[in-house]
């Protein structure tokens, strides 16, 4: 499995929707959907990414042929079959393994057309048993702790995480039984 930085999940995401798209492409997506706000991926980084994918051949790069204005020939990217592979791992990944308000898990559901249903049903499987284990773990250590007769302020550093993973639980339930429902 290769180690991708969100910047790079991201990346090979529109570059799979796209089929291929020069930074400046990119850049202005990003900006549509928002990514700079919840995802944290600023202008310079997305070039940097469009290296580091090129560099680990994830995606092809070539000049594009035509430009216009006086800046450099514009370069279009292309993902390559390893970094449709690689995309596909770490969705799956993203939405197995990361904790409650995990900017990966957004990532993960931003690129849910990308992968089988039932893929993406059994991966948020996997999630909600993390969730449980964490949940377990957290209830565990808070009773040992001493529970309901803590301080406020330490009852509220348990029940906070509490209260966000099963909320987070709830809602991929939820989006179980939607994909489920579309799969049908």
């Amino acid at each position: 499995m290769v180690n991708l930085s969100n910047v790079e999940f991201m990346l090979l995401q529109i570059l799979t929707e796209l089929d291929q798209a020069s930074g400046y492409d990119i850049n202005k997506l990003i900006d549509q959907r928002g990514y700079r706000q919840w995802a944290h991926i600023g202008t310079t980084s997305v070039y940097t990414g469009l290296k580091k994918l090129n560099e680990k051949g994830l995606v092809m790069s070539e000049d594009s042929g035509g430009k216009s204005g006086k800046g450099p020939m514009p370069t279009r990217f292309a993902i390559t079959e390893s970094g449709t592979a690689a995309l596909k791992d770490e969705v799956l990944s993203s939405l197995s393994r990361t904790r409650e308000r995990d900017q990966r898990f957004d990532l993960g559901l931003a690129a849910l057309p990308f992968i089988e249903k039932d893929e993406a049903i059994e991966a948020l499987r996997k999630r909600l048993d993390l969730l449980s284990e964490a949940l377990k773990n957290i209830k565990q250590t808070y009773e040992s702790q001493g529970g309901a007769r803590l301080p406020l302020h330490v009852r509220s550093l348990f029940q906070h995480p509490l209260n966000l993973i099963e909320s987070e639980q709830t809602f991929v339930m939820s989006l179980i039984h939607e994909l489920s429902e579309e799969r049908n």
